[in-house]
């Protein structure tokens, strides 16, 4: 019994005070302000700052000014993550009534806290998920609860916990951009004599494909050499950033995926890349008027920026039969929707409902394996930067030591000067999972996780040191050595069945003390639809 306490105690709490870098600040020395912008469904190398050739010039120059992260992991899907990224927690174990999410934590310590974008959390079982964001520490939110929908009239958009469908009437209505404007909007008006915090979630650039016209054509003709030259192009580019070592090459490309000489509708192929590049050149302009509205209210030189992803990009090719609450019946004026990915019907208008598949996704994850929804480094493996003026010892740098989403929450605390709080609200809460990156702003290492671990449906991982142990959907457990091989090529369980068996054991052993909750079906976190957790069988 006393072995089992003390497991449970080394598990549950890696992290029971957060304090800052250095010594207290000083009493009256203003608090920086945090924004957090999280892109949905963008793979490891989409940004230009990660060797990708969409335009981002935005996100870039904050690298540039920053910190890229090389070695960081998100959940597998979007909705673990964001609850991980909120409470600094492994999604299995988050909103269990015991956490405090950033928002909360930081009204304590007097900011104003604002939110954009996509909520999808958890905790909107059995509740109005309109207004949950307020429910859990925001001020102010506009945006929608559900896990996708149409950039034209998304289905219950909301303002402030109230029904804002309406305001996607309004003519030149995106939603991306409409996200940024309320972004810009929640800058220019908050109070001056209080920190800032900004969370803005972009939904873009997940499926569906929707861009305004004149974004799309921009890029006509840019991937016509195809998914396979421009995957080695992007690794070029990549390891001449320092991002990748030399010798690191693509993973293999997936037996239903043709070469590009072989595909039968190149031009509709083409297209669809082309309006997801538009979705993410628009969420980068969005970024650039968030920075120009910190400038103008005197705030940028003392703001903390993380830009990062959800997880990897997504390989689904949407068909024709898929229903899903997040379905429009119809367009704004009337129109039905043509919806599947179908080679006669051109994507990025209102009435079209399409994805662009795993050939483009492996593409985004250059030069990774697999995509969202698998617990591979391209389902898991997302970029990361961090931007904060005057706090970062050598601008521009890369850090290849592994962090989690699980440390943001303790990041944003720590550059706040904050303690994460024992109880709150009159309850007990559990410490965070995750630990600051802070350190890495001084060129310093970053502290050390003794095991990270992946859960969702069927899929499951843990990461010790340079080694993963993955199980795949039906397994059975594989391992790799990640830094020789990131591609994860090299099964090497049969070589070494012994660290095999001790990290399953570890994970097992993580899982059996996970407290019982509600979750999301596996097999798509991307509308409302929710069950309880089934007991699940440990694998072998």
């Amino acid at each position: 019994m006393i072995m089992k306490h003390t497991l449970i105690a080394f598990l549950l709490a890696p992290l029971a005070v957060l304090h800052g870098a250095d010594a207290p600040e000083p009493a009256g020395k203003p608090k920086p302000n945090i924004v957090i912008i999280l892109a949905d469904d963008l793979g490891y190398s989409d940004f230009g700052c990660y060797g990708g050739e969409i335009d981002t010039p935005n996100i870039d120059r904050l690298a540039q000014g920053g910190l890229r992260f090389s070695s960081y992991y998100s959940e597998t899907k979007c909705n673990p993550s964001r609850q991980s990224l909120l409470t600094g927690k492994y999604a299995i174990r988050a909103y269990n009534g015991r956490d405090a999410t950033i928002a909360e934590c930081l009204a304590q310590g007097g900011y104003s806290r604002y939110m954009a974008g996509k909520w999808d959390m958890v905790a909107d079982i059995g509740g109005d998920s309109r207004k949950t964001p307020q429910a859990r520490g925001f001020e102010h939110f506009f945006g929608t609860p559900m896990g996708c929908g149409s950039y034209f009239a998304p289905m219950k958009l909301t303002r402030d916990g109230e029904p804002a469908e309406q305001e996607s009437m309004a003519p030149g209505f995106y939603y991306t951009d409409a996200i940024t404007d309320n972004a810009v909007q929640y800058i220019n008006t908050a109070p001056q004599d209080k920190p800032l915090f900004l969370y803005a979630a972009y939904t873009a650039p997940h499926w569906p494909l929707h861009a305004r016209e004149e974004d799309i054509a921009k890029y006509k003709g840019r991937f016509q050499v195809g998914w396979d030259r421009l995957r080695e192009e992007r690794l070029v580019r990549m390891k001449k950033m320092g991002l990748v070592d030399a010798d690191v090459p693509l993973s293999p490309r997936e037996k239903n995926v043709p070469a590009w000489e072989n595909e039968k509708h190149p031009e509709w192929k083409q297209r669809l890349m082309e309006v997801y590049a538009a979705q993410i050149e628009c969420m980068d302009r969005g970024v650039g008027r968030i920075l120009q509205a910190l400038d103008k209210s005197g705030r940028r030189d003392n703001t903390l920026i993380i830009v990062t992803s959800d997880n990897g990009a997504c390989a689904e090719e949407y068909s024709p039969d898929r229903p899903g609450n997040y379905l429009n019946e119809k367009t704004r004026d009337g129109r039905p929707l043509r919806v599947g990915n179908l080679p006669e019907i051109m994507p990025g208008p209102e009435d079209t409902w399409q994805s662009y598949g795993r050939a483009w996704a492996a593409l985004s994850n250059t030069p990774l394996r697999r995509c969202k929804g698998e617990e591979y480094e391209g389902g898991i493996r997302v970029p990361l930067i961090a931007n904060w003026p005057g706090k970062i010892s050598k601008p521009g740098s890369i850090v290849h030591d592994m962090a989690h989403v699980i440390d943001l929450l303790p990041t944003v605390l720590d550059a706040a000067g904050l303690e994460y709080p024992r109880t709150f609200q009159s309850r007990e809460v559990l410490p965070p999972d995750g630990k600051s990156l802070l350190s890495a702003f001084k060129d310093e290492a970053l502290p050390k996780h003794d095991f990270l671990f992946w859960e969702f449906g069927a899929m499951r991982a843990v990461r010790q040191g340079d080694w993963k142990l993955v199980y795949p959907r039906g397994g059975p457990w594989e391992l790799y050595q990640i830094p020789d091989d990131p591609i994860e090529g090299d099964n090497l369980a049969a070589k070494f069945p012994e660290r095999v068996e001790q990290m399953s054991v570890r994970w097992n052993e993580w899982f059996s003390i996970q407290p019982k909750r509600i979750r999301r079906d596996a097999k798509d976190d991307d509308s409302e639809e929710t069950t309880p957790a089934k007991g699940r069988k440990k694998p072998k």
